[in-house]
Formats: C-alpha cells, structure tokens, sequence
C-alpha cells in the first residue's frame, strides 16, 4: 500500500474511532509497527492527528480555532485572575510583549499604571491600550490574520530584530511536559518561537484546562519558559513537575 493511501485510511479509521493504537493499526494496514509511527508522525506535522503514547488521536476543535469574539468569553474568571497577577510582575519602564491570546487581551485590564513600552502582533491589544499617556504603542505590522485578529509571517517576525524585550506574555493551546507549549496555529506558532529568542523572561498564561495536553504544532520548550501562571484548578502533581524543572509557577 503506497504511503497517500495509508495515510488516508489512516485519516478515515481516526474519524470512526478517534484514537488509534500503532499495533492495531498495523495490523490493519498490513505494515510494520515503525511504519505505521512513521505515518502518525507525518501526519501529525500536517495537523490531521496528535501522537499520544502507544497510538494517535484526533484533534479536538481547540480554543484557537474558534473567532477570538467566542475565546474571550471562556473560562473569563479564570482568565482575569491569570491576569491580575501576571499584571504584578510588570515593572516601570520595561519593554512588553503581549500576543494575540484572549488571557493577554485581559491583562490589557490590569497594566500598572507606570511607563512602559507595548510591542505586539495583536490588533485587539492595540486597540484595547490607545490613547493611554503613560504607554508607548508598537504594531509589529505583517500579514493580517482576520481569524486571530493579529499580523503574522516574514513582516512581522523580522520586526522583532530591533527590540529587546524584558518580559514576553502569551498563552498557547497546550502545555507538555515533555515536549512543551503547542498550538493549533503554525503560523501563530512559528511568530511565538521568533519572539522567544528576543525575550529575556518568558511568561506563559495558560489556565488549567491546557495543562497536561498537546496540540499540533509545538514551539517553546519549557526550559526557555521563566514562569507559568495558572489558576487554581490546575493539577498540584502537574505544577510540581514544572516548579521541578526550575520554572516559577504563580496560581
């Protein structure tokens, strides 16, 4: 059997079933257990599955794939003490990352009211802060995305160069602990892994239900991450395991 019509029999099991395990999937297809992970790990750079151990599974309809108008109601309460506390780490004069997650739109609520100076991709943040005196507004500017509300691509990440950035605030569709922070995005992604590189603390926002998961496309390891700030329901076993790696963990 060629390797398209693998994939695509592959693709059509995971829509009846939803998961698969590689040993019955090989059995099936009448190939090799490696064969069978080989495919799962193509197809799960294309976005149509994600590995889990022992097997694949179909990717759920994340939060990123929603319009950001239905993200923003979700787990709102969650999402503003996440905020109001990472809105305490920001100190005058420093230069702030916020991306185009709705938990950083609601930190926007909370910013001290001190100098700073506010570089983002996002449309709504921008929005959110004009007009405010004591802030200096940056646009990265770059290929508009109408879904997320935020510019993305080569413009967008090539405007990153010039800055320095002390604290990077952003949220993701997942977190693992093995493999780190995912999205749905690639795109989204791949800005997210460039802004890293120029951020000297690395803040994830990420409320309780992404803890413990994984999406598609995976861009931050948890060692670049500095802090990881969550609410109350998350997995005290889960946190553990991350203060272990020596990340700040705030709840």
């Amino acid at each position: 059997m060629l390797a398209i019509d693998r994939h695509r029999r592959i693709l059509e099991l995971l829509r009846i079933s939803g998961s698969l395990r590689t040993t019955e999937t090989s059995a099936e297809l009448g190939v090799t257990d490696e064969t069978v992970r080989k495919d799962f790990e193509i197809l799960e750079k294309r976005g149509e599955l994600i590995r889990i151990h022992g097997g694949a599974r179909r990717p759920t309809r994340s939060r990123e794939e929603l319009p950001f108008t239905e993200r923003q109601g979700i787990r709102r309460e969650e999402k503003q003490a996440i905020a109001r506390l990472a809105a305490g780490m920001i100190q005058a004069n420093e230069t702030i990352f916020l991306d185009a997650s709705s938990t950083a739109l609601t930190l926007t609520e909370f910013l001290p009211e001190v100098p700073l100076t506010i570089l983002t991709n996002a449309l709504n943040v921008f929005t959110a802060l004009e007009g405010r005196p004591n802030l200096d507004l940056i646009c990265t500017g770059g290929l508009y995305d109408p879904r997320s509300r935020s510019y993305i691509g080569l413009l967008a990440e090539t405007s990153l160069k010039r800055f320095n950035i002390h604290r990077m605030f952003f949220s993701g569709s997942a977190i693992d602990l093995e493999r780190g922070v995912s999205e749905n995005n690639s795109r989204q992604a791949v800005f997210k892994e460039r802004v890293i590189d120029h951020a000297e603390n690395v803040i994830v926002l990420a409320d309780h239900s992404k803890l413990a998961q994984k999406s598609s496309f995976f861009f931050a390891e948890l060692s670049q991450v500095s802090c990881l700030v969550t609410d109350p329901a998350a997995d005290p076993t889960f946190l553990d395991a991350v203060r272990l790696r020596g990340i700040e963990v705030l709840v």
